[in-house]
C-alpha cells in the first residue's frame, strides 16, 4: 500500500509531496539531531527519494555523524526549519524530519537509534526496540 502525505517548513517556502510509504520511522538521540532539532532528539521517516517532490530552495549543512558519515542537513534558508537530510551510507533515502509533516500522525515510530547520546531527561519512551547506536544492516 502506497501513502501520499505532504509537508514542509514553517513558513511554507520549502513544500514537498512523497508518494510512498516510509520504509523507516525513528527516534535518533545523536548528537548532532538534537542540537539540529533543539532538543533531546530527532523524528525521521526514511523514504525513497525518487518518491518526493519538492518545491522552494534549501540550505545544506554538512557534517560528519556520529557515524564518520557526512550527512547532509537542509533546512529552509528563511524560517531555518529543518526538513531532510541524507546520508552516502544509505544511498536513495531521504530522510524527513517528521516535525515538518502536514499529518503528523503520519509517523509511527519504529526504534530509538544512538540512544548512548541520550540525556536522562529524554530517555528512549513508547516501549519501541532501542539501539545504542544504529542497528544492525544500517
Amino acid at each position: 500500500m502506497t501513502t501520499t502525505f505532504s509537508g514542509g517548513c514553517l513558513c511554507g517556502a520549502v513544500r514537498y509531496n512523497c508518494t510512498a510509504t516510509p520504509m523507516m520511522a525513528g527516534h535518533c538521540h545523536c548528537e548532532d539531531c538534537r542540537r539540529s532539532s533543539g532538543t533531546g532528539h530527532s523524528s525521521h521517516l526514511a523514504v525513497s527519494a525518487d518518491a518526493v517532490t519538492m518545491t522552494g530552495v534549501t540550505k545544506a549543512y554538512v557534517r560528519s555523524s556520529d557515524s564518520g558519515n557526512p550527512v547532509t542537513r537542509a533546512f529552509c534558508p528563511e524560517c531555518g526549519a529543518p526538513v531532510f537530510s541524507t546520508n552516502p551510507a544509505l544511498p536513495g533515502l531521504l530522510f524527513l524530519r517528521a516535525s515538518s509533516l502536514d499529518d503528523l500522525e503520519v509517523f509511527k515510530p519504529q526504534m530509538h537509534v544512538w540512544t548512548m547520546r541520550a540525556p536522562s531527561w529524554d530517555a528512549p519512551f513508547g516501549g519501541l526496540p532501542a539501539f545504542e547506536k544504529m542497528p544492525p544492516g544500517m
